[in-house]
């Protein structure tokens, strides 16, 4: 069936058209004006987002609204364009992955495909799901009974397979379906490199002694040791459900149908070291949690396989030279115990434990900064710890045209 236009409808259109086209010849004319703006938009946006979720909505408009001008004005397949702003575009497309309907976790597949391919990296193992495990776990009161069920597992299994796990309470995150909900049983699963087998570190949420509120959350976080001292990382959350008559079922959070969050903007690193509360790891257990951080000091650097090139992110938190950041924002340091620690990207960069670059965690980085865990190997007072993180923040997102940051430098090819 056709319709036919009138003529006030083709106006409109016609309207339309023109006004779609005025801003592709403006930009098009000069290009590199409408990408340092869109930059500046972007990083003051990012920033915003990074201190306050509130101001997440008003980036994604940001990021939907550079990404659609590309989109239109055809400048993703423009070779002269992308040989001058081809890392913006690059940027701009790894950052809106999470905006396309089903890619949730900020892959480049569809996030059905995702856990698909990478089923049995990130399945749960059936002695974790035995239903009385699964009774003793999702309790406080009855987790050392859970423990016991461990311990019995190790006693069949041979020295390199053991499990290693322990209980504590985390200081940054809560579950992703009870952000109030801290406290955690680590399980890990050593695995096989030779044969394709990835460790994986299985997590169960715990809910708080006497809580009568269930905490559904288990986590799989797989690591397949790769050539190089790189590692390949997967991720998937699961539900558990607790029926009427007592029986607990395990489903990936996404089948069930209550989404997923961007893999990537906390685990940059692939698997996170854990620094639990102080006193929250029982004396029995510390050997097991420093076990457990020596191995992933053994992983090398984390690889997200085909699913994203994080290096599209560019550099992170403090990977400047020192004699450059004398001339940025983060600068004027002096000689304080703060400007000798500005060291997060000797480690945290590509090609070793990943750059902390954006999308990233407000609460994990404050954490690790402020609470005295990062940089590694930095004795810092309190007030030296809060100016390290203020001057790291700033630093990384300035948009000062006479003293740029380190995100809107890279954006602009001002910086390696």
């Amino acid at each position: 069936m056709r319709f036919r236009l009138g003529a006030p409808a083709l106006f409109l259109l016609l309207i339309w058209d023109v006004a779609s086209a005025a801003p592709c010849a403006q930009v098009k004319t000069k290009p590199g004006a409408w990408v340092a703006t869109q930059v500046d938009a972007l990083v003051g946006a990012a920033h915003a987002a990074y201190e306050s979720d509130d101001a997440l909505p008003a980036y994604e408009r940001v990021l939907d609204r550079i990404t659609g001008t590309l989109r239109r004005c055809g400048l993703a397949r423009d070779e002269g364009f992308l040989d001058r702003h081809g890392r913006f575009v690059e940027y701009v497309e790894a950052a809106s992955l999470d905006r396309q309907p089903d890619h949730e976790l900020g892959f480049n597949v569809p996030d059905g495909q995702y856990f698909e391919e990478t089923r049995d990296y990130v399945r749960i193992p059936e002695f974790l799901l035995a239903p009385g495990f699964l009774r003793s776990v999702s309790r406080y009161e009855t987790l050392d009974r859970a423990k016991s069920f461990l311990r019995l597992l190790n006693s069949a299994r041979a020295p390199a397979d053991q499990l290693i796990f322990f209980s504590y309470t985390s200081r940054h995150l809560g579950t992703p379906d009870n952000a109030h909900s801290y406290r955690r049983l680590l399980i890990v699963v050593p695995g096989d490199a030779e044969e394709g087998v990835p460790d994986k570190w299985v997590q169960f949420g715990v809910p708080d002694p006497g809580a009568r509120a269930r905490i559904r959350n288990v986590s799989v976080v797989s690591a397949l040791a790769g050539a190089g001292g790189t590692f390949d990382a997967y991720f998937k959350d699961y539900y558990r459900t607790f029926r009427r008559d007592g029986s607990i079922g395990v489903k990936g959070r996404w089948e069930l149908g209550e989404g997923d969050d961007n893999c990537v903007r906390c685990h940059k690193s692939g698997v996170l070291p854990i620094f639990p509360v102080a006193g929250s790891v029982s004396a029995r257990e510390q050997e097991a949690l420093l076990e457990v951080n020596r191995r992933f000091l053994t992983y090398g650097a984390p690889r997200f396989g085909k699913y994203l090139d994080e290096s599209k992110f560019g550099p992170g938190l403090g990977s400047e030279s020192g004699g450059r950041r004398g001339g940025q924002p983060g600068g004027g340091y002096g000689e304080t115990g703060a400007r000798r620690a500005v060291s997060c990207a000797s480690c945290h960069r590509h090609g070793q434990l990943g750059a902390l670059n954006w999308p990233m965690d407000r609460i994990v980085i404050s954490s690790y900064v402020k609470g005295g865990l990062m940089p590694f190997g930095f004795e810092l007072n309190a007030p030296e710890r809060g100016e390290l993180y203020e001057r790291l923040i700033r630093e990384y997102f300035a948009t000062d045209p006479a003293s740029p940051g380190i995100l809107k430098s890279w954006l602009l090819s001002k910086l390696s």
